[in-house]
């Protein structure tokens, strides 16, 4: 079947991939044995992690005193990583709902990682609110539930239980999202998969055949939760931002927050998911898979979301001079000219100045110079969460309560032990299953690879068999039923016809490379079918030799010896 090719459009697949190549490229990395890069990765993450337990076992033995947190600053370091952690899960809900919705075919080499990515920095975030209570075992009453206390029941009018719906909601969706994409592929590994392995994957994948029943349900199930999923990456920024933006402290009690605090979270979200992409690009060789096309793509999204943050940090400074409210004069000027004056100006830099560079189209197609700003950005939208946060609180209405905040080393720890958290699941992550949606990439080969984009003619499949078919002495074609081969079904048998395979003989005759050429270049997954007895197979049938046929079969495994 043809498909619609573009002839201004770049590839999004590259190295004239076929269906073949691409399993066995995406699927290698969950079958070779770990690199020594790997290894020594999760060995540092998993180190990260034991140090962060360790810290929040001491906070909750000694208490949040181990906190330098004081009358004057409540929130510090614990409240500033929650919301940047949550920030940061919002790329992979818009990678995967919306530009789904709007068929964006530059998604689907990135999407897989993203939506990876939006799960474990939900994770992350989660631990704050909890560790924040300083009785986590209390950690029951946030949840309205049913209860023999009276009439004991959490504050419903308080933004901070919306905080628990919206995020155990967008967590939910999200890891459905994220599986639902991931059966095919289990599938696909199951299908190469042996032993105990394959018995772990035949679960995973819930029985998948890929029949049309089920391609058609999972199609259906994909739009229905990113349906249910676009308004929830609305709805969870907007929510966390009511945290600050319904209190009446001067520097928070502004209606900007909603739609400022969503465009930072995607801004901080691209830019971690363009950390981890070019990592994992490089690391597990996919430079034919995650393009420069998926990175300028990604750059462009940064480019709009960081003009929209600056225009929001620039209407918060108009307003609190246009409304004349000394108090919230104050607040600005002290974030800018305060003791807090470094964390002011380089949000500034990493937020509003350092994304513009991406108007030039080198720097936005330069891998390293990509690298560098994914950070910097990052760093920046930390900084804006601390400016927030910290300098709001640390100078208020009464000077002799003013104070100035510096995290402990607990409170560092906890911090680096959620980068332990992330990374630790990360590299778990891309060991068991693959990074790069396989099936997502095989469905748009034919409109986005680069043998077909960019105006080429797509190429002749070949007909490797003899041009002449057997014909009876009726006129009609003569065909052998080729299934009766162990390891060729129907899909496969019509696919050998269409290359001019339709007897036992033309098969015998055929050589086991032209088989796998036919194959891989067939629309189909023949992942799991192998050709290297068919020749053996074939010249007996066509002996009629059925019980000889039966014998060789007994040997085989699928069809290999």
């Amino acid at each position: 079947m043809s498909s619609p090719v573009s002839a201004i459009r770049p590839p999004l697949i590259t190295g004239n991939k076929s269906y073949h190549d691409i399993t066995e490229d995406l699927v290698v990395g969950t079958e070779r044995t770990p690199s020594a890069t790997w290894v020594i990765g999760f060995i540092i993450a998993v180190s990260l992690l034991g140090f962060g337990v360790f810290c929040i076992i001491w906070t909750i033995w000694h208490g949040i005193g181990t906190w330098n947190l004081n009358r004057t600053i409540g929130w510090g370091w614990d409240i500033t990583n929650f919301v940047w952690w949550v920030g940061i899960g919002h790329a992979g809900t818009l990678i995967s709902a919306i530009l789904l919705l709007f068929r964006q075919k530059w998604r689907t080499g990135v999407n897989r990682a993203a939506e990876a990515m939006t799960i474990f920095a939900v994770m992350c975030a989660g631990l704050f609110p909890l560790i924040h209570m300083g009785r986590i075992w209390m950690a029951m009453f946030i949840f309205p539930y049913v209860n023999t206390r009276g009439p004991l029941w959490p504050n419903f009018n308080s933004p901070l239980l919306w905080d628990v719906f919206a995020i155990s909601t967008y967590f939910t969706v999200s890891l459905l999202f994220w599986y639902t994409g991931l059966v095919p592929d289990f599938a696909t590994v199951r299908d190469r998969a042996k032993g105990f392995r394959r018995k772990i994957y035949s679960f995973l994948s819930f029985g998948w055949t890929g029949s049309a029943k089920h391609w058609q349900r999972w199609e259906s199930l994909s739009l229905i939760l990113a349906g249910i999923a676009t308004p929830l990456v609305l709805s969870v920024h907007t929510i966390v931002s009511f945290d600050f933006a319904t209190s009446v402290i001067p520097g928070w009690h502004t209606t900007i927050f909603p739609p400022y605090f969503v465009a930072g979270a995607i801004f901080s979200g691209f830019a971690m998911v363009q950390t981890l992409m070019i990592i994992t690009r490089k690391i597990m060789k996919l430079e034919d898979y995650i393009t420069i096309e998926h990175i300028e793509s990604m750059n462009k999204v940064i480019v709009a979301t960081g003009m929209i943050v600056g225009v929001a940090y620039l209407t918060e400074l108009f307003i609190s001079w246009y409304s004349g409210y000394v108090y919230e004069q104050f607040a600005f000027f002290n974030r800018a000219l305060g003791p807090y004056y470094w964390s002011y100006f380089g949000m500034m830099f990493c937020n509003v100045i350092s994304p513009l560079f991406f108007f030039s189209k080198k720097l936005r197609r330069n891998i390293a110079f990509t690298f560098f700003m994914s950070i910097l950005i990052n760093i920046g939208m930390w900084f804006e969460r601390f400016v927030i946060i910290a300098t709001t609180l640390a100078r208020d209405y009464l000077p002799s309560s003013w104070s100035f905040y510096v995290p402990t080393w607990v409170e560092i720890g906890i911090y680096l032990g959620t980068f332990g958290l992330f990374f630790t699941c990360y590299l778990i992550f891309v060991r068991v299953a693959p990074v790069v949606a396989i099936a997502e990439i095989k469905s748009i080969l034919k409109s986005s690879g680069d043998q077909y984009a960019g105006g080429k003619t797509p190429p002749k499949r070949e007909k490797i068999a003899p041009k002449v078919k057997a014909v009876a002495s009726t006129g009609e074609l003569i065909t052998d039923d080729l299934k009766k081969i162990e390891g060729i079904g129907p899909k496969v048998e019509q696919a050998l016809n269409a290359a001019g395979i339709s007897t036992f003989s033309q098969l015998a005759e055929a050589k086991v490379d032209a088989l796998q050429s036919i194959l891989d270049n067939a629309e189909g997954n023949f992942r799991g079918n192998s050709p290297e007895s068919w020749a053996a197979q074939a010249a007996i049938a066509d002996k009629g030799d059925w019980d000889a046929l039966k014998k060789l079969q007994d040997d085989l495994d699928g069809g290999r010896y």
